[in-house]
């Protein structure tokens, strides 16, 4: 395996237990991360406890507290809150199947892969379930426990293998409407409708991550490369911000005709050479028109001067 799995059980349909093991999905350490420093001395900076007006805190004397109103806590011994955790039961129980598209996407959390224990039997089982759902169209929901805490988990396959996706809980995702309260009743017109249409059918590609690149990263990055070796950074190409829109007709007309130049330029080039090419094959048949003519002319005006010749030497 090419990490270290943080949580080890099985997975459990109805009668059928398959162990797996659980893989972080995600790399935090992917992204540029600061620390304080003491400018001075070049050392990292460290914080103390410290309690306003006494000084110092001891670590015996630090318990946990819930803020009930402003400036009052309920206070709790970390043993009171270790017995409040739920214990690992190791198990997570497909107690639903649903549609994936039935999940609103704010619930979804993090991912996480799922990975067969090292067993035939667990392997087989496994691939049997995964095969399973992409035949139904269906994903699976129960609960996990990690850490003392339950989380909703949605189980779904994924290439080869299955991943699980944390859920949130209802309390935890605010409600849309106050968002949307100021959403518009309108009803656009039909063509500018099927200008945007046909403005995404022309922006429609395979999904590829690896199009899209983080540029203030690039930019820290390149920072700190450029500190390191005491020069001034290179520019690093930023997005370009988009005006405001006056008037939707014509921002849709200009995206419409900016798309049509891209997908088109090979097509015009080829377009322009053709003309060109046919443009000088005109102008050469022209010319040739034009020397066949000189040539009956000439060729007529000499059968006319041979004929009044001979008149005369008659």
């Amino acid at each position: 395996m090419p990490a270290r799995a943080y949580w080890t059980g099985q997975i459990r349909l109805a009668l059928v237990s398959i162990p797996v093991q659980l893989f972080s999905a995600t790399k935090s350490a992917a992204k540029v991360s600061f620390n304080q420093i003491h400018k001075p001395t070049g050392k990292r900076i460290r914080y103390e406890k410290v309690v306003p007006g006494v000084g110092k805190a001891e670590a015996d004397d630090i318990v946990r507290g819930y803020e009930v109103e402003k400036g009052k806590y309920v206070l709790f011994e970390d043993e009171e809150i270790e017995d409040v955790k739920l214990e690992a039961k190791r198990t997570i129980d497909l107690v639903q199947f649903v549609d994936e598209d039935q999940i609103d996407p704010v619930y979804f959390d993090k991912p996480i892969y799922v990975s067969p224990d090292d067993d035939e039997v667990a392997g087989e089982a496994y691939v049997v379930l995964r095969d399973a759902m992409k035949e139904t169209g269906k994903v699976g929901l129960g609960q996990i426990v990690i850490r003392g805490k339950a989380s909703i988990v949605c189980l779904k396959p994924h290439g080869k293998g299955l991943v699980i996706e944390t859920l949130r809980y209802p309390e935890e995702v605010h409600k849309a409407d106050q968002f949307f309260a100021d959403v518009p009743e309108v009803e656009p017109e039909e063509e500018l409708k099927t200008m945007a249409e046909e403005l995404i059918k022309r922006k429609v590609k395979p999904f590829d991550p690896k199009a899209f690149k983080d540029p203030y990263d690039a930019a820290l990055r390149e920072m700190i490369e450029a500190k390191l070796e005491d020069r001034p950074p290179e520019a690093i190409d930023e997005p370009e911000v988009g005006a405001q829109v006056i008037n939707l007709m014509d921002a849709l007309k200009k995206s419409m005709s900016a798309e049509s130049g891209k997908g088109g330029a090979s097509k015009s080039s080829s377009r322009k050479t053709a003309a060109k090419s046919s443009s000088s094959q005109s102008k050469s048949s022209a010319k040739s028109a034009k020397g066949k003519a000189a040539a009956k002319s000439d060729d007529k005006g000499g059968e006319k001067k041979t004929g009044s010749r001979s008149r005369r030497a008659a």
